[in-house]
């Protein structure tokens, strides 16, 4: 799909100039504004892009290295930005939404950005309370000006003023903006994301365009995805999995993207727009099932006798498939009866009806979760990538996705297994480094210059790669025995009354686990049983919500080893929360911070 680029001189700015020509008029962004969906054709987008990126140019944005932060949910102006950037050969850095001010600092500060484009007023106020520090900060675009009406500063501008500036910069230099993207480079970073930080700061990995372009080529000869498919943007653009899909794919393919309103309204969005391709992180995947769990239990009794009589003959075709075996014509025709009287509502009510390709990623997803997609008739499968890898590095295809592999390395790129079973990654899609941490850059490559990934995993005998943990992760009992917690974790996550259960017990006798309740699903189960509660703490010690948790617990442990039984359990009384430091801005749990802050909880269970 190099169409009309030779693959070594391709950047992402001159696929967008590429995409112009090939489809003009044809629909590449859609974002809804008072209920109504907005569209931008190729062609308006790149005029978006030239205005911007002129207007950063006329504020001295300068050439190989700048930065440009962009901070605020996911919008079309996002995307201008990024590509903007990357035309005057900046670099782009993307900053959750999420974060504190203090957060919003570490970024800006330890980026050397110089431009910052923000959201609207609650972005721009983290920037005002750090300005002071920011010595190298010499604008702040807003997308969204409402509220700033009395804001004085003069370093606060709208994003329409700079493309207003950079319009008329166009008029007079006509030529210029096609000059500039034609002088962008492979070697260009092209982007920095900064890792989640679940082991300390986050980190700025500087990823080029060669990495980004080597990734999508290989992903594409897998997913064969092309302009038709569209995809939805829900998660945080700053995370290199929906880069990947909103940014990265789209310039490759043409494909159109769709920003959801939030995450809050994802599956009403998803069930308007019933995109051809969606990309998730698990816990998404698990809200979805919850739903589905929900809106089952309170159905009319002919559909719970539907979902009763025909679940189990999905599983069945599910649990053949994902095994490599063939499914008898049978079970064939019964699963298709069951496609028209059950399955079809079922992806039709997740906004999933016209998807041909599903992807999870970012963490393990539990093999309970993924057969029961595969079930409905929603084929997900789950990647390996990470930040490092300019996203994907490993996926199966489409005939041989097997539960709880992620298949096999895409093409550019080899994988192997280091003496003690750390994943070990090579090829071209693999990042430049980080910024400013030369040493932490040099100890991420071995001396052949593999990317030593940080995770545990091993191949089966098909030759797909399976994840067993995080390297760190990795408890070692008091008997010396090795236990992934992940796994045991993402059982306990299956269950609709459980939103994250963190398994403990490094150097201990047995292991324990601390859990947090599934608010809604909880909430739901103790109002049809008249029990009272006031607030999430009241809930979480109630004795039968106890019960409950035990009953969960339980029907995990049964399918446990004895070593990896749960003995003992705590429900925690709070939800874990970004602004404690308990999770990270993409809902990662701070594994140290949880031990460290709930220590004297964790000793009382042993």
């Amino acid at each position: 799909m190099e169409r009309q680029l030779g693959i070594d001189e391709i950047t992402l700015p001159k696929l967008l100039k590429r995409n112009v020509g090939l489809y003009g008029d044809k629909v590449a962004l859609r974002e809804k504004d008072l209920g109504i969906w907005q569209r931008v054709s190729w062609k308006q987008y790149w005029e978006h892009v030239r205005n911007f990126a002129l207007g950063l140019k006329e504020f001295g944005l300068a050439e190989s290295g700048d930065k440009v932060s962009i901070l605020g949910d996911n919008c079309r102006e996002w995307l201008y930005a990024d590509l903007a950037a990357q035309s005057c050969r900046a670099v782009a850095v993307g900053i959750y939404p999420t974060n504190v001010a203090e957060q919003c600092f570490y970024v800006l500060d330890n980026s050397n950005s110089s431009i910052v484009v923000c959201k609207d007023q609650e972005q721009v106020d983290k920037v005002q309370e750090v300005q002071d520090r920011l010595p190298l900060l010499k604008k702040i675009v807003v997308i969204d000006m409402k509220g700033l009406r009395n804001y004085t500063d003069p370093m606060i501008i709208s994003f329409e003023e700079v493309e207003k500036i950079g319009l008329a910069r166009h008029q007079k230099e006509p030529d210029l903006f096609d000059r500039m993207v034609a002088a962008t480079r492979p070697e260009d970073v092209g982007v920095m994301v900064y890792t989640s930080g679940t082991t300390g700061h986050p980190k700025g990995a500087m990823i080029t365009h060669r990495n980004m372009v080597a990734m999508i080529d290989g992903l594409s000869q897998v997913l064969g995805f092309d302009e038709k498919d569209s995809f939805v943007s829900a998660l945080p653009l700053c995370h290199i999995a929906e880069r990947s899909f909103s940014l990265i794919f789209p310039m490759w393919a043409g494909c159109t993207v769709n920003f959801a309103e939030s995450v809050a309204t994802l599956q009403e969005d998803l069930i308007e727009i019933s995109p051809t391709a969606f990309l998730s992180v698990p816990r998404i995947w698990e809200k979805m099932h919850s739903n589905i769990y929900i809106k089952i239990k309170d159905a009319v009794f002919f559909k719970r006798w539907i979902f009763n009589a025909f679940m189990p003959i999905g599983e069945k075709v599910a649990s053949l498939k994902l095994s490599g075996r063939a499914v008898p014509l049978h079970l064939r025709l019964l699963f298709a009866l069951g496609y028209f009287l059950l399955f079809r509502a079922l992806r039709n009510s997740l906004g999933l009806l016209n998807g041909r390709i599903f992807v999870s990623g970012a963490a393990p997803m539990s093999n309970e979760l993924l057969a029961f997609y595969h079930a409905i008739g929603v084929p997900v499968r789950e990647c390996f990538g990470m930040t490092e890898c300019a996203g994907i590095a490993v996926i199966p295809h489409s005939g041989s996705i097997r539960v709880g592999q992620v298949g096999t390395p895409i093409p550019g790129v080899e994988v192997k297994l280091a003496e003690d079973g750390e994943i070990m990654v090579r090829g071209d899609s693999v990042f430049k480094g980080y910024y400013r941490m030369e040493e932490q850059s040099a100890t991420s490559f071995d001396e052949q210059g593999w990317l030593l990934t940080g995770d545990v995993g091993e191949f089966t005998e098909e030759g797909q790669l399976k994840i067993v943990d995080r390297k760190k992760d990795l408890i070692i009992n008091a008997y010396g025995k090795n236990i992934a917690p992940s796994e045991i974790e993402n059982k306990l996550k299956f269950s609709p009354f459980i939103k994250e259960g963190i398994v403990v017990g490094d150097g201990r006798q047995y292991l324990s686990c601390l859990i947090q309740l599934e608010l809604d699903n909880v909430a739901d189960w103790a109002q049809d049983r008249s029990l009272a509660y006031t607030t999430y703490k009241s809930l979480a010690e109630n004795p039968e919500v106890f019960k409950l948790m035990q009953a969960e617990v339980d029907k995990v442990n049964e399918q446990l080893a004895r070593v990896e039984k749960i003995r003992r359990f705590h429900i925690l009384t709070k939800e874990l929360d970004q602004d404690d430091d308990e999770v990270t801005a993409t809902m990662k749990v701070r594994r140290s911070t949880i031990e460290k802050k709930f220590k004297d909880i964790i000793d009382s269970l042993y």
